[in-house]
């Protein structure tokens, strides 16, 4: 029951009042999100770039290390966009010399796309002390409390992608 009698605990938002544990767990990581969220917009106005293409500058530099080509059937795949939209994506790039158009290592009918050498190091610049700061605060955790967070956070992100694959009541009407 939320009241304003201070000696009487408030409930949050719209859970029961009975659930501190996950309310504070749930707000923490409401908290980490917003403070993740300010740190992205960050990243991109520095990089002058929007959400999708730091998304396409991160995925094409992890390919690069692994080994991977990547052609622009691969990137709009994995962004989820349709082939227009990753061409004018991959020539803003261009543009921007953040990436480059390369020929395809085995398909000669083919061309590959991949971060130039300043963006890899613009991207460590600007993201490598948020990535050292928050590998600390990962190291810091016993290997136990290293296990609960991964599976917590597991389970959230499965709990999330089940909501938006069950059929919505909405739908029954």
């Amino acid at each position: 029951m939320t009241t304003t009698d201070p000696g009487v605990r408030r409930s949050e938002y719209w859970y029961p009042e009975d659930k501190d544990r996950a309310i504070g767990v749930l707000n923490a990581l409401r908290a980490y999100r917003s403070a993740e969220v300010a740190m992205r917009k960050r990243t991109r106005d520095s990089m002058g770039m929007g959400e999708t293409d730091l998304t396409a500058i991160r995925y094409l530099l992890e390919a690069e290390r692994r080994g991977h080509a990547v052609t622009a059937k691969d990137l709009a795949r994995r962004l989820e966009v349709s082939s227009a939209s990753v061409t004018a994506l991959i020539d803003r790039l261009v543009r921007s010399e953040h990436v480059r158009r390369d020929p395809h290592p085995t398909d000669r009918r083919s061309v590959i796309i991949v971060p130039t050498h300043d963006t890899d190091t613009e991207v460590r610049d600007t993201l490598g002390r948020m990535h050292d700061v928050m590998m600390e605060q990962a190291e810091a955790l016993t290997p136990e409390e290293a296990r609960v967070v991964e599976r917590f956070l597991r389970g959230m992100a499965g709990a999330l992608r089940a909501v938006d694959q069950a059929p919505s009541a909405a739908n029954d009407l």
